[in-house]
Formats: structure tokens, C-alpha cells, sequence
């Protein structure tokens, strides 16, 4: 793309991404963010004490797939400059989720009441970064094609332990023909910030999953005869090692409602 071209339409995405970081802000866009903003990454939200960051840290340089690591903030302060010019962590996602001690409490809208100075925010590579990929290469993505969450599940694929951080992983899945399904590995492999390749093709039994109609997380999508499940690491993953640590305090996304950034998905792509 000539230059001057590729300048607009840099500047075309992030004035969609700041009018929608507007709605965010406002409560008028509390939905899934599957589908919007094509070609910036997105990323999900991990926001703990700062006397646990060096442990959560460690645990997504173990895990890089399940927690691509794309931004960190500096403790108590509540922006991200490399991921967003006026991004406010506070008030940008549009639905949080509060655990306490381990427990999933309240959810709310945004965490003014809820900051503390010590808060450090984490941010992760997410799928619905590489769902436009795989839109732009001709493949249909079935939760963006009926308007819904994606399929997420817990999985019995275990994940690498950092102190009191453990546990399974989450995947997240896309339904495709076999001759996609090639397609679709060829496309995500290029974006290990946004998860890569697929971890799991097919039998979804064999990674603990029963009932492939019954997401842990998001919602069901439609399977069409003959199609193959193919399942990602999903960024829910850090959710349930919070889950198992046990913090007074830790505040993520709602699965499926994510940070939307100022980087572009090609940014961080390999060739």
C-alpha cells in the first residue's frame, strides 16, 4: 500500500477506534467488540496488586500462546500510551468482571470506584484480532457471521504454573470446511499475538470438552455437517489462574468484551 494510502487508512481505523472507545465510555456500546473495528488489535484485560505482578508476569512468559503479552502499565497508572493515545483502563472495556479472593463477583461498567495506586494492568493478544484476517482471506467467521460471542470452553490442556498462578487452559472455537480449516491455520499462524495456530483440531472430547453446544463461555454457534471444530488458545485462560490464586482483589474483561487498541493487527504480525 503507497504510503500516503496506508496513512489514511491508519487514520480511518483509529478514528473508528476512539468514536468507539466513546460509546465504551459512555455505556452505549456494552456488547461483544467480535467483529468491530476490523484490523486493530484487540486485547484482554488482566488488572492485579502490583505485589503479584512479577508472578503474573512470569506466568505469561510460561504460557506465551494461552497469554501473549502486548502491553504492561506502570503501577497505579491507569493508561497505556503504546497501546492507545487517550486510552483510560478505568473506563474503555466494556463490561469488567471483579473477582474477590478467587471468587467471580460483581461485573461493572467501568473501575473508577474500584483503582487502586498499586493496580497494574496486563494486556493480551486476542482471537478477535485474527478474526479479520480470516475474514480478509476469504474465509467466513461463524460467531461474526450470525452476530455472536465466540464459543469458549474450559479445556483439560494444562498450562505452565508461576507460583500461585495455575491452571487449565481456555480455548475458544471456530467451526470451518476442511479445505478452510487449512486456510485458517495458514492465516493465524502469521499472528502469535493473537494466539497462532490452533492448539486442538477436531474431536472436541479429547481436550475435556463434552458438549461442544454448551460454551463455558460466549455462545453456542451453528456446526454445519462436515465441519471441523477448531479450537484456540483462548486470553480466558488468566481468568482461571485467578481463579485458583486467590487474590483479595483482581479485575479482567467480561469474556468476549474486549480492550480495543491503536496498534494494527499486521503490526505484529510474522512474515
Amino acid at each position: 500500500m503507497h504510503t500516503s494510502a496506508y496513512s489514511d487508512f491508519k487514520a480511518s481505523l483509529l478514528e473508528q477506534a476512539s468514536e468507539l472507545r466513546a460509546r465504551i465510555r459512555s455505556g452505549t456500546h456494552t456488547a461483544t467488540t467480535s467483529g468491530v473495528a476490523n484490523s486493530l488489535l484487540q486485547g484482554n484485560v488482566v488488572i492485579l496488586p502490583s505485589e503479584w505482578a512479577g508472578e503474573f508476569l512470569l506466568y505469561c512468559q510460561n504460557n506465551p500462546v494461552a497469554c501473549p503479552l502486548i502491553g504492561v502499565s506502570r503501577p497505579g497508572d491507569p493508561n497505556l500510551p503504546d497501546l492507545g493515545q487517550d486510552l483510560d483502563i478505568r473506563t474503555d472495556v466494556p463490561e469488567y468482571q471483579v473477582f474477590r479472593n478467587g471468587e467471580r463477583s460483581e461485573k461493572v461498567s467501568d473501575i473508577k470506584s474500584l483503582w487502586q495506586d498499586d493496580f497494574v494492568t496486563f494486556v493480551l493478544g486476542c482471537s478477535f484480532s485474527f478474526e479479520d484476517a480470516l475474514s480478509r482471506a476469504g474465509l467466513s467467521v461463524r460467531n461474526v457471521e450470525q452476530g455472536l460471542n465466540v464459543s469458549m470452553f474450559r479445556s483439560n490442556i494444562t498450562t505452565r504454573p508461576s507460583g500461585r498462578f495455575h491452571g487449565n487452559m481456555v480455548v475458544s472455537m471456530r467451526p470451518f470446511a476442511s479445505a478452510d480449516a487449512i486456510r485458517a491455520i495458514q492465516v493465524t499462524t502469521r499472528l502469535p499475538k493473537a494466539h497462532g495456530a490452533p492448539v486442538h483440531i477436531g474431536d472436541p472430547e479429547l481436550i475435556g470438552i463434552q458438549d461442544i453446544n454448551k460454551p463455558d463461555f460466549g455462545d453456542p454457534v451453528t456446526i454445519r455437517p462436515g465441519e471441523l471444530p477448531l479450537f484456540w488458545a483462548c486470553g480466558v485462560t488468566p481468568q482461571l489462574a485467578l481463579e485458583h490464586a486467590r487474590l483479595p482483589i483482581a479485575i479482567t474483561h467480561v469474556p468476549g468484551k474486549m480492550l480495543l487498541t491503536e496498534r494494527l493487527n499486521e503490526e505484529l504480525a510474522v512474515l
